[in-house]
């Protein structure tokens, strides 16, 4: 019994709440809701019978299968929704432009707050600070922002952090979507903080730290699966709706309350994707906070004493990993001369 209950709460436990779930909800409303008005297709015609609905073996079948196939996909599907996979040059351009608009009025925003508190602690500003307040205030746009902040609560001043945040530290690193930079702000998180490239050191640093860790990020992990999984379906679900307008069996009118239900829904999932990345984000900040020492002492090397020591080692490690071999020794020479240049690339 105990080895089931691990399996459950392992990697099955992760794939049926974050991918076959969802997948099973998805099914289920295109079999109740899109299938009747396309039943006159053959495979549909077959699933239907004389019985009319399908039976809960086929939705549970078809669930798993699609869930598998939904999981194996799941690369694509984030690189999709973070801007990364077919994504048009201008697009992604623009994308970019409006996060680095956005990340900059939400900083301003908390400045004007965090200036006018300590004004109101201090009583007076230095003059660099004052300067910059009036600076901000003279937006009339931030300034009719700053009015309304300054009603809020301290509770919806918390959630302004908390929506800046979810930018990367770096201005280099902003995805063109919300949820590519909800991600990129913890993919980053090893290398701003010790030049740790977690990416490439993926698989090692995770072999190292204690299972409880581990399993933190890959169960923090489950939620934005689950609505990732149940966005997309949505999508699916809703084009098949209005796709099957076209048939002879359409019932127009149901047909189109589901395209128009799950389109309206799209976007509060997409939003909870987001959100949902922030017990990810302390996850995985945990998990490079204790796994550098064991990662260290697995690579077979001492973790210095200093933060600037330790931040030479981990960039020296890092980019000896990104290169052959036969290069490495060339890489060294170049990094002594100059620890900020770009390694060699791989040939």
């Amino acid at each position: 019994m105990n080895d089931i209950a691990k399996g459950a709460l392992g990697g099955a436990w992760t794939l049926l709440v974050g991918w076959i779930l969802p997948t099973a909800v998805n099914l289920a409303v295109f079999l109740l809701a899109v299938a009747p008005s396309l039943r006159d297709l053959g495979p549909l015609r077959r699933l239907y019978g004389a019985a009319g609905l399908p039976t809960g073996l086929t939705l549970l079948t078809g669930a798993l299968l699609l869930g598998l196939i939904a999981n194996a996909c799941q690369n694509a599907l984030y690189r999709l929704l973070e801007g990364y996979l077919l994504w048009p040059a201008r697009a992604y351009t623009a994308g970019c432009r409006r996060s680095m608009r956005g990340k900059a009025a939400l900083g301003d925003r908390l400045n004007v707050l965090r200036l006018e508190r300590r004004a109101r602690e201090q009583g007076t500003l230095q003059s660099a600070e004052a300067q910059q307040l009036a600076q901000l205030l003279s937006d009339a746009h931030m300034a009719r922002t700053a009015a309304r902040d300054r009603r809020s609560t301290a509770v919806q001043r918390a959630l302004l952090q908390e929506r800046f945040a979810r930018f990367p530290i770096a201005d280099d690193q902003i995805a063109p979507t919300r949820l590519g930079n909800a991600i990129r702000r913890f993919e980053e998180y090893g290398w701003d903080r010790y030049r740790l490239d977690t990416q490439l050191l993926w698989n090692e640093l995770t072999g190292c730290v204690p299972d409880q860790i581990r399993r933190q990020a890959e169960l923090a992990r489950t939620s934005v699966d689950f609505f990732v999984a149940l966005m997309v379906g949505h999508v699916v679900v809703a084009i098949a709706a209005v796709l099957a307008l076209a048939s002879d069996n359409a019932d127009p009118w149901r047909l189109l309350s589901v395209a128009v239900v799950l389109g309206a829904l799209v976007p509060a999932w997409y939003r909870s994707a987001v959100t949902s990345t922030d017990e990810w984000a302390a996850a995985v900040r945990a998990l490079v906070n204790t796994g550098r020492k064991p990662l260290a002492a697995a690579l077979g090397l001492v973790l210095p004493d200093t933060l600037s020591a330790e931040r030479e080692m981990w960039a020296m490690v890092s980019r000896l990993s990104r290169i052959p071999y036969h290069d490495r020794a060339v890489a060294l020479d170049q990094y002594r001369e100059d620890p900020t240049a770009d390694p060699p690339q791989v040939r």
